[in-house]
């Protein structure tokens, strides 16, 4: 008890330390969204018609998105997720610039009435670095 007492920042520290690295298991397990690479995201758009959506903000698309995406910034999802078509029971994969904001864009999607919800893992700069087909937007 004395060690805790004398190093109660250091405690604190451990504490706040490995909450941090725990928010995004938790977070991800919250969202309802499942991972997939680029590998599975190419069987649902092949196999199951998967609608995918590129939510990357206007500054960050660099001219280029996943061949097929729906590009709806995420600063404006909550408002157009009604643009996306098809049936709502389809997979929906959510791709950003690097797959960390992604996973914030569930609870608009849930509300629109989608259902089956993925998140690419590493974003688009993944998909890219693999070589995998893009078009201009």
């Amino acid at each position: 008890m004395q060690f805790l007492a004398n190093n109660w920042m250091l405690v604190l520290i451990m504490f706040m330390s490995g909450a941090m690295l725990l928010f995004p298991l938790i977070q991800r397990r919250s969202s309802g969204m499942s991972e997939v690479g680029n590998v599975r995201m190419t069987y649902l758009m092949n196999r199951e018609d998967a609608v995918v959506l590129d939510i990357r903000e206007a500054r960050d698309v660099g001219g280029t998105k996943v061949i097929g995406a729906v590009h709806i910034p995420f600063s404006q999802l909550k408002d157009r997720a009604g643009e996306i078509k098809g049936d709502k029971t389809k997979p929906v994969i959510v791709y950003d610039a690097r797959g960390q904001r992604s996973m914030m864009a569930s609870g608009a999607l849930k509300n629109a009435g989608f259902t089956q919800l993925y998140n690419l893992n590493g974003g688009f700069k993944a998909w890219a670095e693999a070589g995998l087909p893009v078009e201009k937007l």
